[in-house]
């Protein structure tokens, strides 16, 4: 006879208890036990996972990508959206070269150099109409809907490609991906920049999602010349397609540092993503990129002072469940 058993025993017979009390005191003592072996194991477990190259690199990713955002758009206010995209660009290149030594690998191959500059173009593409959204639409709506058709697309990429998350990491995911979306609602808005907003947002979502694909198919060894060869092809298709537009390539006064913030941070948040795929599976690194309209929004309302409305704020706990939850699985 176990030492619980015992003293309930005695419960019983000096105090009458009945043998319903006694299934319940088991159930009771039996529910604790568990509880205390679960919760414990849970925690040891989320712990673990914060040492996860992959969850710590797309989680600076992501917070580079929500600053650049933020920069990027303030510089759009007082100069050309096309000046902006292709100076901090000609600036991510120098961050990449300069950043090649320290992440060494091997000179690419024709295939790894083509699909980082296939990435390059179509990462270049949704930043122009992103930076064109930020500065002519709802920040609160480009940025968030931009990241939900950017993520959502590569997650479908991953599964046709047999990545197979479990369960409580699909869970995150699932929080993950409408919380996205909650960050962009705004109540009162009106219906023209509601759907301009939203259409800014998801052409620069297509494109970050090719970017995100598209440089998923470089070599595992190649450092960061996939990234090298992404700016290589998207700095001279923006210049390109600036003078044909014969839109002007000077940055007004104002704008310079932001522009130079937008595109040291922009590189530095794609280095941190090749490091996060690399070390994980292609979901997780891009569902946690993804978060990256969470410091926008709040550097939005913190220099704006845009509102920060109760969805939005379940939005950004969402995320934060979201990604909790994609760690420990």
């Amino acid at each position: 006879m176990n030492e619980e058993f015992f003293i309930i025993s005695l419960m019983e017979s000096d105090m009458g208890i009945t043998e319903t009390n006694v299934a319940e005191l088991h159930l009771i003592s039996y529910t604790e036990k568990k509880l205390t072996d679960i919760i414990p194991a849970i925690a040891n477990r989320f712990t673990s996972e914060l040492n996860n190259p992959c969850m710590i690199f797309a989680a600076i990713s992501a917070l580079s990508f929500g600053i650049a955002d933020f920069s990027g758009g303030l510089a759009s206010r007082k100069s050309p959206v096309s000046a902006v995209a292709a100076w901090s660009q000609a600036v991510g290149i120098l961050i990449a070269l300069i950043a090649v030594p320290f992440i060494s690998g091997p000179l690419p191959s024709l295939q790894t150099w083509l699909w980082g500059a296939a990435a390059g173009l179509s990462g270049a593409a949704g930043l122009s109409f992103l930076y064109q959204g930020l500065a002519e639409g709802r920040a609160v709506i480009v940025s968030p809907t931009a990241a939900l058709t950017g993520a959502a697309l590569p997650v479908l990429f991953g599964v046709l490609t047999g990545e197979r998350p479990d369960p409580v990491t699909w869970t995150g995911v699932a929080i993950a991906l409408p919380a996205i979306l909650l960050l962009s609602f705004e109540r009162g808005d009106k219906k023209g920049a509601v759907i301009k907003s939203l259409r800014f947002g998801l052409i620069a979502g297509v494109g970050f999602s090719g970017f995100f694909i598209l440089l998923s198919r470089t070599g595992e060894h190649s450092g960061l010349w996939p990234l090298v060869a992404a700016r290589s092809a998207s700095v001279p298709a923006l210049l390109l397609a600036t003078i044909f537009r014969r839109k002007p390539l000077v940055l007004n006064k104002g704008s310079r540092r932001a522009t130079l913030l937008a595109g040291t941070l922009d590189m530095l948040a794609n280095i941190f993503y090749l490091l996060a795929f690399r070390s994980g599976m292609l979901i997780t690194a891009v569902v946690v990129t993804a978060m990256y309209p969470a410091p926008t929004v709040i550097l939005q309302r913190i220099v704006f002072k845009e509102k920060l409305s109760s969805l939005r704020i379940a939005g950004l706990l969402l995320a934060l469940a979201g990604i909790a939850l994609i760690g420990i699985g």
